[in-house]
């Protein structure tokens, strides 16, 4: 089974919300609400990749030494084996846009578990919920 590393990041703003953004219409799993991040290239370190999709999907602009490693999810999808690690960021240069998503939405931790989310984000919620 083929795997796929990809980096999501749990922005969280001055009041401990989480972003959290909707996956468009024509992409796999459309609707669902996700961790922004996306798809480590060849030769590329997680953090330099979530740099990149953070300003590619967001358009902002955030450091490897804001990034801190928090948990990671890994879920086997009918075809393909998804590996995600998790950085918190708290610091980043911008404001938030869904250049990339239907949507955005800060949501406390504690109401996380209220939105549908892919399978292999939604393990991330308890952790979030618990050390936010």
């Amino acid at each position: 089974m083929r795997l796929v590393l990809v980096a999501a990041a749990a922005l969280i703003d001055p009041d401990g919300r989480v972003l959290i953004a909707q996956r468009p219409e024509g992409k796999a799993m459309a609707g669902l609400w996700e961790f922004p991040g996306g798809k480590v290239e060849p030769a590329e370190t997680p953090e330099a990749a979530l740099i990149r999709e953070l300003e590619e999907e967001l358009g902002i602009g955030t450091w490897a030494s804001c990034l801190a490693p928090l948990t990671f999810a890994s879920h086997a999808y009918e075809d393909f084996h998804l590996l995600m690690p998790l950085f918190a960021c708290r610091k980043w240069q911008g404001v938030p846009q869904p250049r990339e998503h239907a949507a955005l939405r800060w949501v406390r931790p504690g109401d996380l578990s209220q939105w549908p989310m892919p399978p292999a984000d939604r393990p991330l919620v308890a952790i979030l919920r618990d050390w936010l």
